[in-house]
């Protein structure tokens, strides 16, 4: 195996360097990761499946499906039997017995930990109210200081470091999901406008609570998150361009394109609750008049409830505000069906928008979008389909799979596509007793 090398040479006279043969050991690493995130993507295969299908001799399979599992990362499974001539191979599969990862979300309503093994098995999950300060008595002020916030993050994200370990699993990472466009290389929060924060070293903060011993901690938006989330149910049916939606007090939409998260050059992409979509309309978080959240954001829910309602409360869990929401809603409350008719009416506004300039062969809504997409589905999906420009061109609407986990889901698969990528990160397993 060699690296292509097509860039112009150092000498500048414009001619193509040599191809730089890999070495054995980078070469070895490539392989491994190819054959783990073949099982990865495709589930349970024997030996000569593998071989069949990644190009790689049988010997050099077999050899590489030792090292995987001396590192915990794979196991053998049930007995393929493909036809009736030859012996049966043993299926190789991925191990959940090693190898975890984390994701934490910190949404303006809660805080969320995902805790899932290498085989995608949830080990963990929790879910705590978001802390804030209240306002002056009688006004609906709040405010998140990010110590406040962090110190709550860091204790829910410890919980799930102290699972991972009473269960022999090493946590290759931990990603974290501010509501927020983010300096990557910073590991800061660049802006959130519904928590009120502005270049907050989330990274840096969450690591020196946490100690020395620490995952390697990384950051990514939240609704790019739940995207990564979704996107692997869908590319098996052949959909690789979709946009997540997820709705809480504000909007934010993770895009993948081709089978690729984007980002945008700064990382702004997604920030699409502040499309304007109404210039005299109320005025939003972030300055500006008219934005599309200020239509669809969950305060326009609240403010169908009456002033005393528990489910205006932000010390209530999330889950528990929107059962309660629910049970209105099958009740019949007049002012709650009136705003879920406008609800429809209104994300048709920007999803309209986002369905003409990126042209997804998918929306997913999330959030409290996702957890009312029974009431929400069949009149978007209408109203986008009567508005099409050409047949072929149609989206399908379909609600969020993982409910309000999605972003923390997505947090800890991207935690474990470190050693997806790189394989030999992961420690050589302890041998269990037996």
């Amino acid at each position: 195996m060699t690296s292509p090398g097509s860039s112009p040479s150092a000498s500048g006279r414009g001619r193509p360097r040599r191809a730089v043969p890999l070495g054995h050991a980078a070469m070895r690493s490539a392989n491994l990761s190819l054959l783990l995130r073949h099982l990865h993507a495709h589930g349970g295969r024997s030996r000569a499946t593998l071989s069949q299908e990644t190009g790689l001799s049988k010997a050099s399979v077999t050899s590489l499906v030792s090292d995987l599992a001396e590192r915990g990362l794979v196991q053998e499974g049930q007995v393929e039997r493909l036809g009736t001539v030859g012996r049966p191979g043993t299926e190789v599969r991925l191990s959940p017995q090693h190898v975890a990862g984390v994701g934490v979300e910190l949404n303006v309503d809660y805080i969320a930990v995902c805790l899932r093994d290498l085989a995608g098995q949830v080990r963990f999950t929790s879910s705590v109210p978001m802390p804030y300060v209240a306002g002056p008595e009688g006004s609906e002020e709040r405010t998140y200081p990010p110590q406040l916030v962090i110190d709550r993050a860091a204790a829910q994200l410890q919980e799930a470091l102290d699972v991972a370990a009473a269960e022999g699993l090493w946590v290759a990472g931990a990603t974290i999901a501010p509501p927020g466009p983010i300096d990557y290389d910073g590991a800061v929060v660049r802006f959130a406008s519904n928590l009120g924060w502005a270049d907050v070293p989330l990274g840096e903060e969450l690591a020196r609570r946490l100690g020395p011993d620490h995952p390697v901690l990384s950051l990514e938006n939240d609704a790019k998150l739940s995207a990564l989330a979704e996107a692997p149910r869908l590319a098996r049916r052949g959909i690789v361009d979709l946009v997540y939606l997820t709705g809480d007090q504000g909007v934010g939409a993770g895009i993948i394109a081709g089978g690729r998260l984007i980002r945008g050059w700064s990382g702004f992409s997604g920030e699409v609750g502040h499309i304007g979509v109404d210039s005299a309309g109320e005025l939003c978080r972030c300055g500006r008049r008219g934005c599309w959240e200020t239509l669809v954001g969950f305060d326009t829910v609240l403010a169908a409830l009456d002033e005393q309602d528990p489910a205006r409360s932000g010390r209530r869990p999330m889950l528990e505000r929107l059962e309660r929401i629910r049970a209105l809603l099958d009740e019949g409350d007049p002012r709650l069906r009136e705003r879920f008719a406008a609800l429809a009416e209104d994300l048709v506004r920007g999803a309209g928008v986002l369905v003409d300039v990126l042209n997804p062969q998918a929306i997913v809504l999330g959030g409290y979008f996702g957890y009312f997409a029974d009431a929400l589905l069949c009149p978007v999906q209408a109203a986008l389909d009567e508005r099409l420009l050409a047949q072929g061109g149609r989206v399908e609407v379909s609600g969020s799979s993982f409910g309000l986990d999605a972003a923390a889901a997505g947090g800890a698969a991207v935690a474990v596509e470190r050693v997806l990528d790189d394989p030999l990160l992961a420690p050589v397993a302890t041998p269990t007793s037996p």
